[in-house]
């Protein structure tokens, strides 16, 4: 029972942020599809729905670039603040803010990607990303945290490794990411 549990809380983990940023898009294409329609700018369902989209596409770069502007900055982390001691919301709000923020933003975590020596025996190694150069804080010497993502999935696993068993690789994270997510079929540029 642990297991489905925690299987379902994956699930939970992982369709959360996309579900949200889809109806999020949708809720708002709806609102300026009905604005524009309601006010019959064009008379043309076709150009009244190109004029929402791109209405659509003006306000969320308006939103980005306010984001950017120290008063946005102090509500935000009010409200985020909010969020993460809330009893229920913050076991999924933190969760969803770390995952997203390690692919988009100004905190990337999934930019230094290498290669692993996961069996030393069988000489087996896989591409990951380090998210933690040094785990001193916990008492541990030497090692370096990996996150190993898994082919077409957007879930992974966390190794704790020697440094000596992780290589640098000579590429860009995007481009490490496309090919382990695609199995090795992708070309990298």
């Amino acid at each position: 029972m642990n297991k489905i549990l925690k299987y379902f809380l994956q699930g939970l983990v992982l369709i959360i942020p996309l579900g949200i940023t889809v109806i999020v898009f949708i809720k708002l294409f709806q609102f300026f599809e009905s604005l524009f329609s309601f006010v019959g700018l064009t008379g043309n369902a076709f150009l009244d729905t190109l004029i929402s989209f791109i209405s659509l596409l003006i306000f969320l770069t308006f939103i980005g670039l306010m984001a950017s502007s120290f008063l946005f900055q102090k509500l935000f982390s009010w409200i985020e603040e909010k969020l993460e001691q809330a009893p229920v919301i913050k076991h999924i709000y933190s969760p969803i803010k770390d995952f997203m923020n390690a692919f988009m933003g100004n905190k990337k975590r999934f930019t230094k990607p290498v290669l692993v020596l996961t069996n030393p025996q069988a000489n087996v190694q896989e591409i990951g990303f380090i998210t933690q150069d040094d785990l001193i804080e916990w008492g541990v010497k030497d090692k370096c945290a990996v996150y190993l993502p898994y082919s077409y999935s957007f879930s992974g696993r966390l190794v704790i490794v020697s440094k000596e068993q992780v290589t640098p690789l000579n590429m860009e994270g995007g481009d490490a990411m496309k090919f382990i997510i695609s199995g090795g079929v992708t070309d990298v540029d």
